[in-house]
């Protein structure tokens, strides 16, 4: 990646609608500009972006509308995102754009960007293989290059005779560069009680659904505290009258030093188990988005552990079985005297050869850079 060729001005604009699409197209920025100093970058996305050098127009946080009837209410504002996002794009004329994951949004920009002409990079494919398999035929028509993250997204893909790039995981590079604070507890006053930690998510109505019953339990467990992972971009009332301490920003010391956690369904059950924390995993949504989703899902699991191990290794709590009696009941099998624990970490290890290493971000950075240049077809690493 020497080549003179290379280190030529480029202008890249990124599209990133959610918190963790923000973090890893911040890794993958970080890696282009180590890698071409000269590219110039601006983006829809947020802190993590901007820190690695982007230039953010729009933050995330004005777009993570979640669930059918949310989407529905927000109907106006959704359209009035898309249409600046374009007028961005058009403003920037970038040479490409590199679309990351959040697929109602991104897909509508990849056809605007086909229309005139722009490349475009899809990172971190949208789960077309969990429900409506025939947009897989939509991103191949509308997406010059798809840079995969899970294995089996590969041969998904090959039945629609799409050749797609599979660059690891990139949530390999975060944990791999994690250094835990040996003074986390001290820094965060929180007492040598054994935790249990909440991850309710990162968007707001993730965490007014989810939040309730998840702290609604913890009268039952006097012996533990139970610590909320919450985030920046909500307000502070969010967290206020579950009267339980609030770790913003820092999931992975709360989770390093968390005896089990519950984890809304997300990326963050498979960062848990990759940290290695027993957890069950929860998810809950308006009854009538839940019901479409049942006609459309051709998947048996919900989170990313279960969907990667093909078996059940993590309880999945989903709607209705979300409730205080099944939660209670799920986390006393994954504490330390639960029955279950020792089976989940067992798991959890063989989990972690099948995501295998870090180094996704390099990978997809070096791809980038080459299909800008014409220098590859398709690799799989």
């Amino acid at each position: 990646m020497t080549e003179n060729k290379l280190l030529c001005s480029k202008k890249l604009f990124f599209v990133a609608g959610e918190k963790s699409g923000d973090l890893h197209g911040g890794n993958l920025i970080k890696a282009l500009k180590s890698l071409n100093p000269l590219i110039e970058m601006e983006a829809w996305g947020g802190e993590d972006m901007e820190a690695a050098g982007a230039k953010i127009l729009n933050h995330y946080k004005n777009m993570a509308f979640m669930g059918l009837w949310e989407v529905v209410k927000n109907l106006r504002a959704i359209f009035r995102n898309l249409k600046n996002c374009k007028k961005d794009i058009q403003n920037f004329r970038p040479e490409a754009v590199v679309l990351i994951d959040y697929a109602g949004f991104n897909l509508k920009i990849a056809k605007f960007c086909k229309q005139n002409n722009i490349k475009v990079f899809y990172y971190i494919s949208p789960k077309v293989w969990a429900w409506n398999t025939s947009r897989a035929l939509k991103i191949k028509k509308l997406v010059d290059h798809l840079l995969v993250i899970f294995p089996f997204e590969v041969n998904f893909f090959k039945q629609f005779n799409y050749k797609v790039d599979y660059v690891g995981n990139p949530l390999m590079d975060e944990i791999e560069a994690f250094v835990p604070d040996p003074n986390f507890r001290k820094k965060n006053q929180i007492s040598d009680k054994p935790i249990i930690a909440l991850l309710p998510g990162s968007r707001l109505q993730e965490v007014t659904q989810m939040l309730p019953i998840m702290a609604s339990i913890s009268n039952y467990y006097p012996d533990y505290q139970f610590v909320i992972s919450g985030v920046n971009n909500l307000p502070e009332e969010t967290y206020l009258n579950y009267k339980l301490p609030v770790i913003k920003n820092d999931t992975y010391n709360l989770l390093k030093n968390a005896e089990a956690a519950l984890v809304t369904s997300g990326t963050a059950t498979l960062e848990t188990a990759l940290l290695g924390t027993p957890e069950v995993v929860c998810y809950k949504t308006s009854p009538l988005t839940y019901q479409i989703g049942m006609l459309l899902i051709k998947v048996k699991f919900a989170s990313l552990v279960n969907l990667i191990m093909e078996k059940e290794i993590v309880k999945e709590l989903i709607q209705h079985n979300f409730n205080e009696q099944k939660l209670k009941e799920e986390l006393n099998k994954i504490l330390k005297t639960g029955q279950f624990r020792e089976t989940q970490l067992a798991d959890y290890k063989i989990l972690n050869q099948k995501v295998g290493k870090g180094g996704a971000s390099v990978r997809a950075a070096e791809l980038i850079l080459k299909y800008l240049d014409k220098k590859t077809d398709a690799i799989n690493y």
